[in-house]
């Protein structure tokens, strides 16, 4: 299948150079970006609403573990807030401590009482030098501990922006979704009431009918009109009587209640 294909891709270049030579790439390239914009643009609006739609619901795994992976920075941010919290009350409570031994073993004693123990100046010179070596180590600890935690801070201050930004985008991708939607709608609507036109052609047509058939019944009442007042004036076609005046005369006379 795979050779076939190679083989067809071949054929098609091969023959494309030969129609166009050094514009084949071009013509290639081009007729690839129509169909795919033809393609594309075939594709029914509804489906390409929920496929948007998929899109920003297939966000919220990765919101999900993203607010995971905050939630457990938060944990270890504490901890290490408590780390140093502890260690920089141990180091206050050994400072006091450097001190005391510090100014007894400068006092020029001799011996040094501790609780119910005595110690020598000399063991007290030993006790101070292993406590400051101890307290500049934990000191190092705490300063490194510190920048560490300060790190952080910024890094989960980071992922907590980067998360709001995320979700913002997210509300606004489902806004944008639904106004898509309202839009098409709208547009469905108006198509709807542009479909609507063709009946208001039928009615133009119907009241048109109607128009022309008052018409030919207003051409029908004239023409009987016409044919009735036709046949009420004179004949031409008829000679009158000779007598015509006698006989109007006669009749006159003859007639009750008028005059000459």
């Amino acid at each position: 299948m795979i050779r076939k294909s190679l083989m067809a891709g071949a054929g098609a270049t091969l023959l494309a150079g030969m129609l166009f030579g050094r514009d084949a790439v071009s013509y290639l390239t081009t007729s690839a970006g129509w169909i795919q914009d033809t393609v594309k643009e075939s594709i029914p609006l509804e489906f390409e609403i929920d496929r948007a739609r998929n899109m920003v619901a297939n966000l919220v795994p990765e919101i999900e573990q993203n607010l995971t992976v905050i939630a457990k920075e938060e944990v270890e941010v504490e901890r290490l807030q408590r780390q140093i919290q502890q260690l920089e009350a141990t180091q206050a409570t050994e400072r006091v401590n450097l001190s005391r031994l510090q100014s007894d073993l400068v006092s020029g004693r001799e011996t040094v009482q501790y609780g119910a123990q005595i110690f020598t100046a000399e063991q007290v010179r030993t006790e101070l030098a292993n406590r400051f070596e101890r307290f500049k180590t934990s000191d190092a600890t705490l300063a490194s501990l510190q920048q560490i935690l300060s790190a952080r801070l910024k890094g989960l201050d980071a992922a907590r922006k980067k998360m709001e930004g995320m979700l913002a985008a997210k509300r606004k991708l489902e806004v944008d979704v639904q106004n898509c939607e309202a839009r098409l709608q709208m547009l469905e609507a108006a198509q709807t009431t542009s479909e609507l036109s063709f009946d208001d052609s039928k009615l133009s047509r119907a009241k048109t009918l109607i128009s022309d058939v008052q018409t030919r019944l207003d051409v029908a009442a004239k023409t009987v009109a016409a044919g009735e007042t036709f046949r009420n004036e004179i004949p031409v076609g008829e000679p009158a009587p000779a007598d015509i005046a006698d006989q109007v005369a006669e009749f006159l006379k003859q007639s009750p209640g008028r005059s000459n």
